[in-house]
């Protein structure tokens, strides 16, 4: 469980913003860890399909990064690059 105080380096799962202490954001804990979110409407999403944003996002590149992997991985269709 993440301690209140503790949330100014925390970033929704979901939208990846970053969650202000500000108020009291939307949580939603499970497997014995706590998510907090910017909004109602990620909280929403998350709790409808949480394999979605811990699994599969857990390991993918974010940033330009990613979406230059993203990109190639759909021009290549996930096969690697061959010499010639």
């Amino acid at each position: 469980m993440i301690p209140r105080n503790d949330m100014k380096n925390r970033i929704d799962p979901v939208c990846l913003m970053k969650v202000t202490q500000s108020g009291n954001p939307p949580s939603f804990t499970i497997n014995h860890q706590t998510y907090y979110f910017c909004a109602d409407e990620c909280r929403r999403a998350f709790v409808a399909d949480p394999q979605k944003y811990t699994t599969a996002n857990a390991n993918k590149p974010k940033g330009w990064w990613g979406r230059y992997l993203d990109r190639l991985n759909k021009i290549t269709g996930g096969k690697p690059p061959c010499c010639h």
